[in-house]
């Protein structure tokens, strides 16, 4: 019989566990306190625990913790992690250090049904929905777990189309049981879908990125499909309903391409869109993949539309490029052809450690 995993487990959800057994209720928070703050990865381990509840545990369920099967490492010091998520399935996610900053971009599906004709993660179709276990496990299970300061999820999948087991992963994260981490240091990205969105606004407190990429809807249509299903006008209008004033964060992600959507008149029809939100604009440059008809904008272009939208009302930068070189970059990932059996490296692995 396969055995339950506790590891992303809540305290509530542990309490449950606990009684199912019958342990007494205090063990819910020793269990959380091994789990998420201690770090255990057996049971074994959590030794306040009485040996006969820790068997009586061990007959169901085991830890669920599980290391990643391959790294590669960038150039410029970024390093893109392969996890197992179950019946031959992966997810990738990328470790990105930048002086004092460490932040992780976490998977939160096995692929995307997003479709987004420039993302290599909508290229490979949708594959299911990661456990709350199987998002932390990315944050909990790489070597460089405990130097984080920041974690987005913008790894593949959308995180709105997965939104109880990214809430769940949120709760654990930002909870006095869990690491404690402040919502300000985690930011959750989407297309748009639009109950999950709903729901993420109302049920946390971390910072919101909006994948705009184009400012008007048959423009938007052409590069995200979404936009049939949720427009991003009726988008906008439900931000506008919330505040982002204080210390939440609201940002659009925009990855520019060459003559699509870098003119001066896009970046108008921009602050039309926008005007009046409490938000900034992240431009990103396209990493070109196969078979994608586009292009990326020129570095003089990407100066322009960050000089006239700052100009305008909207902070604006232009994002840094990292791990290009194998393929942990913006909208570049991807484990379609990733089938290879544990302890193997791809050919993009030149760790050296």
């Amino acid at each position: 019989m396969e055995k339950k995993h506790l590891f992303g487990l809540t305290l509530e959800e542990l309490g449950a566990v606990a009684a199912d057994i019958g342990m007494p209720r205090f063990a819910a928070r020793q269990m959380a306190a091994w789990l998420y703050a201690k770090r255990v990865t057996d049971i074994d381990g959590m030794t306040d625990i009485s040996l006969r509840h820790r068997e009586m545990l061990k007959a169901t369920y085991d830890v669920g913790r599980t290391a990643p099967v391959r790294r590669a490492v960038s150039v410029d010091g970024t390093v893109k992690y392969l996890f197992e998520a179950g019946q031959g399935s992966y997810v990738e996610s990328v470790y990105i250090p930048d002086g004092d900053r460490a932040t992780l971009c976490v998977s939160s599906q096995v692929g995307c049904r997003m479709g987004c004709v420039f993302c290599m993660t909508g290229r490979q179709g949708f594959g299911g929905n990661l456990t709350t276990g199987g998002i932390l496990n990315q944050i909990y299970s790489i070597p460089e777990s405990e130097k984080l300061t920041n974690i987005v999820y913008m790894g593949m999948g959308e995180p709105m189309d997965n939104i109880d087991a990214v809430l769940h992963s949120l709760r654990i994260m930002t909870s006095g049981y869990g690491p404690a981490w402040s919502p300000r240091r985690i930011t959750v990205s989407t297309a748009g879908v639009r109950k999950g969105l709903e729901r993420f606004l109302n049920e946390s407190e971390c910072h919101l990125a909006v994948s705009l990429h184009a400012p008007l809807p048959a423009q938007r249509r052409e590069l995200m499909p979404a936009e049939r299903a949720w427009s991003i006008a009726d988008i906008v209008e439900l931000l506008r309903g919330h505040d982002f004033s204080g210390q939440r964060r609201l940002s659009f992600e925009y990855i520019m391409f060459r003559g699509v959507n870098d003119s001066e008149r896009d970046a108008k029809n921009i602050v039309r869109l926008l005007r009046g939100l409490d938000c900034r604009i992240n431009l990103i440059r396209f990493h070109a993949i196969p078979g994608a008809p586009l292009q990326g904008s020129d570095e003089a272009t990407i100066t322009s539309m960050r000089d006239y939208l700052t100009r305008h009302g909207i902070h604006t930068t232009v994002r840094a490029s990292r791990g290009q070189d194998i393929e942990a970059a913006c909208g570049m990932l991807s484990t379609k052809e990733q089938k290879a059996p544990h302890g193997t490296h791809d050919n993009q692995d030149n760790d050296t450690d």
